[in-house]
């Protein structure tokens, strides 16, 4: 014959594998939680909490990089004075950051 015949090997050595492939699949999913999920949702409850603070006269920047001082505040939207006569409306979500007071002098 030319072709030599394959012998299978003996079965032996580990049989832990499967658990020990599981716990590390597990131990990886709470790494990627305490790494990445919780931080994003904490960071998201305190966006939450920034926009339900809202009040008029605040000074805000919106996600675009808007500046304006909020001069209505409605359940879903807000108006954006950005300068004298000039008034915006954007939606709630959209204040990215909320500004100290007197962070805009003047508004011309």
């Amino acid at each position: 014959m030319l072709i030599s015949p394959a012998w299978a090997q003996a079965a032996g050595g580990s049989q832990g594998g499967g658990i020990e492939s599981m716990l590390l699949i597990v131990l990886m999913f709470v790494v990627l939680y305490f790494l990445m999920i919780r931080p994003q949702m904490k960071r998201a409850k305190e966006h939450k909490t920034m926009i339900d603070a809202l009040q008029k006269g605040d000074e805000v920047i919106t996600s675009g990089g808007v500046l304006g001082r909020l001069s209505k505040i409605n359940e879903n939207y807000v108006t954006l004075e950005i300068a004298n006569g000039v008034e915006i409306h954007v939606q709630r979500p959209a204040v990215q950051t909320l500004l100290p007071k007197g962070t805009i002098k003047n508004i011309d």
